[in-house]
């Protein structure tokens, strides 16, 4: 399709019916064309819905799409969707325009039960809506505009229940459904926005790997990989037939385990036709390795039932795998918990009755998300409804979700520190990847907004003095640090505390692995601590933001990042040792270079001590798990981060391999040693957050670093430790792809790469500096582990 303005007719109507609020609607008109249809120069929808919809032309589907407009702030703002439909109108004079609108996000039953006395369920809207104008430019320049309005006709459908939790029942029977009064929303459409993000699309196929009838008697289908999506199947049955299909990620007791799916049903149900019925969801998906079937009539192992994967459209751009096969399959698990979670908008889990935007989560996994998949577009959506949320917050500070499904409910806000520093932490990670300027002025205004809430909330040296949860606590193992001062935790006896009129809120190092099952907020890091640490980093990239794009405020976010990395030095640290000495707070502190040389090398050997101590065991929660191997590999211990990484005892990244993971765990021990499952509320077997370790293996291990924002220049950084005898990666850059490998025989280590014509040099292990020429190079030096 040739380039050219395509406008909502501004006579375009909102347009609705009255139906029982489990159907999916039809609304369609007829579409007579002005002129012969060979004189179609083309042909451009623009659509959204107050719901999720699909556009149907004669009943064949047109586009590739799914759950489109997908999930935003829909009061605020409401994407809407631009359809190529040229090569699509009939050889005909007239053809059938349609859309299928069901509940998804909008009216979807949001949140879930009994959670911090907020209301259940929450929803936009009770009416949904369709809204679209197509134009049909002729040869000879004429246009042709047909637009949503109470001419259209509206109907039921044999989808009689739907929703993205609970799941969809469709009638095959019914065809056409009962004709409605096609009515007119009020609705304003200076919230429409072009959609930014790619669409969510149906991805792959995945084959059973294996069948077979559980105890109960219901047949049971295992997949092979964690993913979302949802079951399809096909064939022939008698009609009125009901086939049911429930999922899960995991097996208990031989059946299916639906615990860990709370409130949330996960069920889609069929009633069979009589004839041959292609049978699968519309709108809703699941997250599930494992499907349970009931009353399926024909045979299941012909080929007529397969998953299918569905989720945003991303390109690949990274790729990793060297000498253990535990390693790849954890990069595997990575991918896919990306690939699952990032529908949409980057939710925390696919199965459950939550499926939220958690900022924490994506904050740290970023930089990982960068480097598997192209999210500039992704990412920037998301940001840009953060940013919308956060502005009309009625008090202070960022949403803990995003879209915030709870702005109309909760009577405060609160800044949590990792959670809340993705509104600076995501705008760095795509800076570093992809280098748009012009992005990124987009983000500064958020930015600079979240620091300006914080710092007036800090204490009168600049501290970020914090609490967790009500009845929560750092647990303070293995403390040997005196407790700071009293005024450092509030108290009114100086003027340090005398500015704090209350601690801030912290979720702090989330999920701790030596934290209670049931008390995750419990972590051994103290939260002021790690709120503090996480300040500097942001307002030290604040500063680099504002520099970059010419902010005014630029310069007072670089004092308030050097006011922070004194209070934290004066208050929190002493000869080296980190308050609450556990490797959170070393992790931090190193990773965003808070100490001068002789504590960083004190930091450093505690670091590595601790983590030899736990014999290599996990002892980091969602924060510190991101950075602890890269702390340690850039400040003197590599050896101790792969023996870290590459433990397979529970607690550990590999653990979760050796019990069979496709995808990455909520918690280190979703399933524990003997088999069963952790405390079925809160374990989900699809997180990305402890995944984001593999931006260690990506910049570390394999080297590959943006020595320039967007990959304008390269830095080739490799760091070989003990268990890996070679290592292959590449990464399509936004200045080209870039190939590197290594390989470790007896001493000697062998580095080669290829690189896109931008400069760039590789730092040997042995501190040799190499000049790539001609984009590539090869090297050799000796190592000692």
């Amino acid at each position: 399709m040739r380039e050219r303005t395509v406008c909502f007719d501004p006579d375009t109507q909102m347009i609705s019916a009255d139906a029982p609020r489990g159907v999916a609607l039809r609304f369609r008109c007829r579409v007579d064309l002005a002129q012969p249809v060979e004189q179609v120069l083309s042909a451009v929808l623009l659509s959204t819905a107050l719901g999720v919809y699909e556009i149907l032309i004669d009943d064949h589907h047109a586009g590739e799409a799914k759950l489109s407009p997908g999930w935003t702030s829909y009061d605020r703002q409401l994407d809407f969707q631009c359809l190529d439909l040229s090569a699509q109108i009939p050889n005909r004079p007239s053809f059938e325009l349609s859309a299928l609108v069901g509940n998804g996000w909008y009216r979807g039953d949001l949140g879930w039960k009994g959670w911090n006395d907020l209301p259940y369920p929450i929803n936009y809207g009770e009416s949904l809506g369709f809204y679209a104008t197509l134009d049909i430019e002729y040869q000879d320049g004429c246009h042709q505009r047909i637009h949503t309005n109470t001419s259209w006709v509206s109907e039921t459908t044999g989808i009689t229940a739907n929703s993205l939790f609970d799941g969809q029942t469709t009638d095959m029977r019914i065809g056409r459904g009962a004709g409605l009064e096609t009515i007119s929303l009020s609705f304003d459409p200076s919230v429409l926005r072009p959609q930014i993000g790619p669409n969510v699309t149906t991805q792959e196929r995945i084959n059973p790997r294996r069948i077979w009838t559980s105890p109960s008697g219901s047949t049971l289908v295992d997949f092979g990989q964690n993913l979302a999506g949802w079951v399809h199947m096909h064939g022939t049955g008698s009609a009125g037939t009901e086939i049911v299909v429930r999922h899960a990620e995991a097996l208990q007791d031989r059946e299916l385990a639906v615990a860990p799916l709370r409130d949330a049903l996960a069920t889609d149900r069929y009633i069979l036709s009589g004839g041959l019925d292609r049978l699968e969801p519309s709108f809703t998906y699941h997250g599930f390795r494992y499907a349970e079937i009931s009353g399926c009539p024909f045979d299941l192992k012909g080929g007529d039932l397969y998953a299918v994967v569905v989720g945003s459209e991303l390109r690949r751009t990274g790729w990793f795998e060297c000498s253990d096969e535990r390693v790849n399959q954890f990069v595997h698990n990575s991918i896919w918990s990306q690939k699952s979670n990032f529908f949409s908008i980057p939710t925390d889990c696919p199965n459950r009755d939550e499926r939220l935007g958690w900022t924490g989560d994506i904050s740290i996994y970023a930089p990982t998300a960068c480097f598997q998949f192209d999210s500039a577009d992704f990412l920037h959506s998301w940001l840009m409804t953060l940013a919308g949320d956060f502005r009309r917050t009625r008090v202070e500070g960022v949403p803990r979700v995003i879209p915030d499904i709870w702005d109309r409910y909760l009577n405060e806000r609160f800044n949590a520190a990792i959670w809340s520093d993705a509104t600076i932490w995501v705008p760095q990670a795509l800076w570093n990847a992809y280098g748009d300027a012009g992005r990124l002025a987009e983000h500064y205004p958020a930015m600079a907004g979240y620091l300006g809430v914080v710092e007036r909330h800090l204490s009168a040296e600049g501290l970020w003095i914090s609490q967790q949860m009500p009845g929560w606590g750092p647990a303070q193992v293995g403390s040997t640090l005196s407790e700071p001062d009293s005024a450092v935790s509030g108290s009114s006896d100086s003027g340090l505390g005398a500015a704090v009129t209350q601690p801030d809120f912290q979720y702090g190092d989330w999920l701790d692995p030596d934290a209670p099952a049931n008390d995750p907020g419990r972590a051994k890091a103290d939260p002021s601590v790690v709120a503090t640490a996480c300040l500097y980093r942001s307002a030290s990239f604040a500063a680099q933001a504002g520099r970059i794009i010419g902010a005014s405020d630029a310069e007072h976010w670089g004092e308030l990042a050097e006011r922070t990395r004194r209070a934290f030095n004066q208050f929190y640290v002493s000869d080296g040792q980190v308050y609450s000495d556990c490797t959170t707070v070393y992790a931090l502190a190193l990773a965003f270079g808070l100490l001068d040389e002789k504590n960083r090398l004190a930091a450093a050997a505690r670091l590595a001590e601790l983590v030899r101590e736990a014999d290599y065991l996990a002892t980091t929660g969602f924060v510190g798990t991101a950075y602890i191997c890269q702390a340690l590999s850039r400040n003197g211990y590599p050896a101790d981060a792969y023996r870290l990484f590459l433990q397979n005892r529970c607690p550990s990244w590999l653990y979760q391999v050796e019990m069979g993971a496709t995808t990455t765990w909520e918690r280190w021990d979703s399933i524990l040693p003997d088999g069963t499952l952790n405390d079925p509320t809160m374990t989900s077997l699809n997180h990305y957050a402890f995944g984001a370790v593999c931006d260690w293996l990506y910049q570390d291990v394999a080297g590959i670093q943006a020595a320039a924002p967007g990959y304008r220049e390269i830095l080739l950084k490799p760091a070989p430790g003990p268990g890996m005898d070679w290592v292959r990666a590449s990464y399509d850059s936004e200045s080209g792809p870039i190939e590197v490998s290594w390989r470790v025989k007896g001493s000697r280590f062998h580095f080669e790469a290829s690189t896109p014509p931008v400069p760039a040099r590789v730092l040997m292990p042995d501190g040799r500096i190499i000049i790539v020429r001609d984009g590539k190079v090869s090297a050799d030096c000796a190592v000692h582990f």
